[in-house]
């Protein structure tokens, strides 16, 4: 039995330990990129009791990790690959620092599952914090954390005066990811692979030192959805082809003699020369 046991728990921690590894691999990094652009458009349309994208709004940085591998055969632990990014004074976002996120428990666990998280970071000292080269989520912490989404667990708080946020999705058989405990940590093997150079996190997120285009729809997708104009204009309701209005659309404003014809594909009302863009015209009885 213990045989079974110890293999088991072999198992569970080569399987954290391949969701973990990306520096090395070649396009691992570029794959963590590009889903984590995915998640952060996935968490701002969930439906939780905080808006995250007025959050992101007003947010110093943020954490996301695509793929949060939770597996467990007596033996369970959490393991994943996330980025940091952090805001610029001009508003734009750096390119990502690579981190590893990490956890162990013991207890009657079996299964697999699969989680997004995306960690909002709301001040200089949630910030501060999580550049530091490792830190542990928790009670010794330091930084308050706020929890929302589908099973999540952790350190909860409200989210007002938190310095991390964080939101998460889960898919598989276990309640969720716990981010009591979790251990994140700087994965300088990563950022010198994606970026060629050896860069740490803070130069990176803080001092905007490196640059790869990879990273710009990551980049994109953080500026769409945390700028104060994220809201998006109603579209203009579209017209079928060959089909005209029965009615054309009037300017608010008076017609002028001789103005060149509208370009919306609308005609407007001639109007007659030495009178007002209303003109009253008298009708002769119908014939019989």
């Amino acid at each position: 039995m213990n045989r079974y046991l110890g293999l088991a728990a072999l198992a569970a921690t080569a399987l954290l330990q391949a969701a973990c590894a990306t520096g090395g691999a070649p396009g691992a990094q570029q794959s963590v990129v590009d889903r984590a652009a995915l998640t952060v458009q996935d968490m701002m349309t969930q439906n939780v009791s905080q808006d995250p994208k007025s959050m992101l709004r007003n947010a110093k940085g943020v954490m996301v990790c695509p793929r949060i591998f939770k597996a467990g055969f007596f033996f369970g632990g959490e393991g994943g690959t996330c980025v940091l990014l952090a805001r610029a004074g001009n508003g734009t976002w750096s390119y990502p620092a690579f981190y590893t996120i990490g956890s162990g428990s013991f207890g009657f666990q079996f299964g697999i599952e699969d989680n997004q998280l995306m960690m909002l970071i709301m001040t200089t000292k949630g910030l501060n914090a999580v550049l530091d080269s490792q830190i542990k989520l928790g009670a010794n912490a330091g930084v308050a954390v706020a929890t929302y989404g589908a099973g999540v667990q952790g350190s909860t708080t409200t989210a007002v005066g938190a310095d991390i946020v964080a939101f998460a999705a889960s898919r598989g058989l276990f309640g969720g990811v716990a981010l009591e405990g979790s251990v994140m940590s700087t994965d300088s093997e990563a950022d010198q692979a994606y970026y060629g150079q050896p860069l740490g996190a803070r130069q990176l997120v803080m001092q905007m030192q490196g640059a790869n285009p990879g990273a710009d729809p990551l980049r994109d997708v953080l500026t769409r959805y945390g700028s104060s104009q994220a809201t998006a204009a109603p579209a203009a309701p579209q017209q079928r082809q060959g089909y005209a209005p029965a009615y054309p659309q009037y300017q608010s404003q008076g017609v002028q003699p001789n103005a060149p014809a509208p370009q919306d594909g609308y005609l407007s009302p001639p109007a007659a020369a030495g009178r007002g863009p209303v003109q009253e015209q008298s009708l002769a009885p119908p014939k019989r």
